[in-house]
């Protein structure tokens, strides 16, 4: 039984890579057609569906919502007793039943457990954004830069500062 899972994981897997290169391959087809570029997704999405390289299916339809709910809730805050804009829904992937979900919370009821999973998987979040951000900016610098190197700090200490002052 545990084999069947397992291949059943692996292929799931194996589809979200092959959806995903289909759509990488229907930004290629957008550019060979000598489209609007830089474009925006949904231009990009609009000229996919009047070609016919992308109908909506079940499966996609519910990703949809769930991502739109997603952001909804990410987007969804309130105003704590010191007067700060905080977000109200959090999300912790968890495991249940032996498979990785997404679980959603609100700050003001769940527990600190939750909380405390929420803020750690934000974090290496940003971690991860920034890893990629020097990786894109080393070998732009690297290889395509003419001018003077582009450099950042990822030290966020004095940002942080910075905006806790202006909104004292």
């Amino acid at each position: 039984m545990g084999g069947e899972k397992a291949l059943h994981q692996f292929r799931r897997l194996l589809e979200m890579a092959t959806y995903r290169k289909q759509l990488q391959n229907i930004v290629s087809e957008y550019l060979r057609a000598k489209q609007p570029w830089p474009a925006t997704t949904h231009e990009m999405a609009a000229w996919a569906v009047r070609q016919k390289l992308w109908q909506p299916q079940h499966s996609a339809m519910i990703d949809q919502c769930a991502n739109q709910l997603g952001r909804a809730m990410r987007e969804e805050h309130f105003t704590d007793p010191q007067g700060r804009a905080v977000r109200a829904k959090h999300v912790a992937r968890k495991e249940r039943n032996g498979k990785q979900v997404a679980l959603w919370a609100d700050i003001r009821s769940t527990d600190r457990k939750h909380m405390q999973i929420a803020f750690q998987q934000r974090r290496q979040q940003v971690v991860g954004d920034c890893k990629q951000l020097k990786t894109d900016m080393d070998s732009y610098n690297q290889n395509f830069n003419t001018g003077a190197p582009i450099q950042l700090s990822f030290d966020f200490t004095l940002d942080l500062e910075e905006i806790e002052e202006a909104a004292a």
